[in-house]
């Protein structure tokens, strides 16, 4: 089945799926493995309620992934635990809406929070990886109080101080420490 909903077994009180899919399944996610920003050492899990709302589909629930990441100080790889709530709404035509300010002005499906679909089946593929890419972080840390690497000999601080003289320069002004300004006469 994948990450297909079929309309028609979409009953009153709602159908409720657990899927299981490789990561390899999503697109973005299978580039970001290829790019070397992180992996993911396990299956994407997806626990759904969807439900019919006239002519629209509102799909609920939750997504769980382990996302493997070098940490932005130290380089170290750490697993990370990604869960994400999420609820999105699918509609095979948009919504007629009158906009009494804005005369002329269309809305798009996005503007309106709505994924567009056509014929019997919804494929959620888009939307799962979205959510797992948003609940991933910009930076990532292995631990808050990761220490990083020496800036002098590139030790991991975390197992313990090099010896190193690193002062309280700042690095990033370390290139400004020998500028001399001369003054004109």
């Amino acid at each position: 089945m994948g990450l297909l909903i079929q309309i028609e077994r979409i009953k009153a009180p709602g159908l409720i799926l657990d899927l299981e899919e490789s990561p390899e399944t999503f697109p973005v996610l299978r580039e970001m493995e290829e790019a070397g920003e992180c992996c993911f050492p396990s299956p994407v899990k997806v626990h759904l309620r969807a439900f019919r709302l006239q002519e629209m589909v509102e799909v609920e629930g939750q997504v769980e992934t382990i996302a493997r990441f070098p940490c932005s100080r130290c380089l170290n790889e750490f697993d990370l635990k990604v869960e994400e709530g999420f609820a999105v709404a699918f509609t095979r035509q948009l919504p007629e809406v009158q906009d009494e300010e804005e005369e002329g002005a269309e809305l798009t499906a996005e503007d309106m929070g709505l994924i567009l679909f056509q014929g019997d089946e919804i494929d959620l593929t888009d939307a799962i990886q979205e959510q797992v890419v948003m609940a991933l972080p910009v930076r990532p840390l292995c631990r808050p109080e990761c220490k990083g690497l020496c800036s002098q000999c590139g030790a991991d601080l975390n197992l313990g101080d090099c010896g190193c003289d690193r002062g309280d320069f700042n690095i990033k002004f370390s290139v400004l420490k020998d500028f001399k300004v001369k003054k004109k006469k």
